[in-house]
């Protein structure tokens, strides 16, 4: 039977700041670079894993203020940092995996995505690091 999970309080860190209640959207995507190993004689395409690019995107309401979205963002582009998610605001458990980017890149901050009658969001890109997941 399968089953899904409803993300209803999802909890997000970036450089160790609660950024939960600016974020409104998160995918976490694990990559292992395809490298092809394909030789003579072969009759079909064959691939062995390469290097890990991982990439965590997050959609944030962007803020101005004091210790808000730009304020921790703002320093960090062109760096790397340590980002985190997990389904739930509940305890770290094998149900509600904390998923980490360790070392992750973060190339392009959006400053301004404005519409009239609309809130300010962004998107951001989090990308390489090593991923790990903690269920304790």
């Amino acid at each position: 039977m399968a089953t899904s999970t409803y993300l209803s309080n999802p909890t997000t860190t970036i450089n160790s700041i609660d950024t939960t209640d600016n974020t409104s959207a998160a995918t976490l995507t694990r990559v292992i670079e395809a490298l092809e190993s394909t030789s003579f004689g072969l009759t079909a395409r064959v691939y062995v894993g390469g290097l890990e690019n991982s990439t965590l995107t997050l959609t944030m309401y962007n803020s101005f203020a004091a210790s808000e979205t730009y304020a921790t963002l703002k320093a960090l582009v062109g760096t790397t940092t340590t980002v985190t998610i997990k389904p739930t605001s509940s305890a770290t458990s094998a149900t509600n995996p904390l998923s980490t980017l360790t070392g992750c890149y973060l190339e392009t901050l959006p400053i301004v995505n404005a519409a009239l009658g609309a809130l300010d969001t962004i998107d951001i890109t989090f990308t390489g690091g090593v991923y790990s997941v903690a269920t304790s």
